[in-house]
């Protein structure tokens, strides 16, 4: 008899966990992608307000980062409209929008689409629900829509000092499902207010996350996000999960020690991004163990190593 194999959930959203889920899917493993459904930007927001579905450019990235298909398609599924009157839309968005219809659901679409890219494992929206984010700032706004909490119209050094989803909206099931079946849950990468938190506000998730007896993981981010995490090191990031998902529940935190070069920096000086720094002093009273080396990518944009995270996270689930 085979052994069983190990299952592992990512929650997050975006492009934030693509380098976990594309390092993971190599390896024998179930793999669940849990993501945020409060996307309401571009492509998204129109297909959302004339078709009334639920975001496909959520789910979008999660689906090529567990493709093994040919590049082609998964290109197909990211490439966007650069004119006309499909410009800034994703074709990946309008398949899954088409899927939704003709089958009726998009829980349905999300599977077809998947199969139509050959994905290793499966991606779940954290609610069925129709998810709106809104924030409070330090100095008392509201801004409601994740895109504009996301991409700032308002004074970005300002802190948030709270989120919520309004109205209120119920766990999908399946998710539920699969966390309590977990043998390890990874936390990130990712935008912090925007993609990965929102999966804790739908009700059910945290509670349900706090029940599972599977390893918990959160994995910091390497930069910070104007307008969301500005100024934040990593007791920041950590202390914030912690006010939503609950203390005492983080098993490891894995934080990158290397930091890039400053010709790649600089690169996102413009964005007023900058590089997450720690201090071990900050945490001598949490339970959880923290985990640091060099998980950056040698080259290019600063994006974690993805078959690093991969043996890490293995390692982790053996230990």
């Amino acid at each position: 008899m085979k052994n069983k194999r190990s299952s592992i959930v990512v929650i997050g959203g975006g492009t934030g966990i693509f380098a976990v889920l594309s390092g993971l899917k190599k390896y024998s493993v179930n793999l669940s992608a849990i993501v945020s459904m409060a996307d309401d930007g571009g492509s998204t927001k129109i297909l959302r307000e004339e078709f009334g579905i639920l975001p496909p450019g959520s789910v979008r990235p999660a689906l090529i980062a567990l493709s093994n298909s040919e590049k082609l398609v998964a290109d197909l599924f990211n490439y966007r409209f650069s004119q006309g009157s499909l410009e800034g839309h994703n074709l990946g968005n309008l398949l899954i929008a088409a899927l939704a219809e003709m089958s009726g659901s998009f829980e349905k679409a999300i599977i077809q689409a998947g199969h139509l890219l050959n994905i290793k494992g499966e991606v779940l929206p954290s609610t069925l629900d129709n998810a709106r984010l809104a924030a409070k700032l330090e100095d008392g706004e509201i801004i409601k829509g994740e895109t504009n909490i996301d991409i700032p119209r308002h004074n970005g050094s300002l802190k948030i000092k709270k989120i919520w989803l309004n109205p209120p909206c119920l766990a999908n099931p399946r998710v539920l499902q699969s966390i309590l079946k977990a043998n390890i849950i990874v936390i990130g990468p990712g935008d912090l207010f925007s993609s990965i938190i929102p999966n804790l506000l739908v009700k059910g998730v945290p509670e349900t996350i706090k029940k599972s007896k599977a390893k918990k993981v959160f994995i910091c981010n390497l930069m910070t996000k104007f307008g969301e995490t500005t100024n934040f090191d990593g007791f920041d990031f950590v202390q914030t999960l912690e006010n939503y998902l609950g203390e005492n529940v983080l098993d490891f935190i894995i934080f990158n020690n290397k930091k890039p070069l400053p010709e790649r920096i600089k690169k996102y000086e413009k964005e007023r991004a900058t590089f997450v720094e720690y201090r071990k002093a900050d945490f001598k009273n949490k339970r959880f163990k923290i985990i640091k080396g060099n998980f950056l990518r040698p080259e290019g944009l600063i994006r974690h190593n993805s078959d690093k995270l991969a043996k890490l996270i293995l390692r982790l689930l053996r230990d």
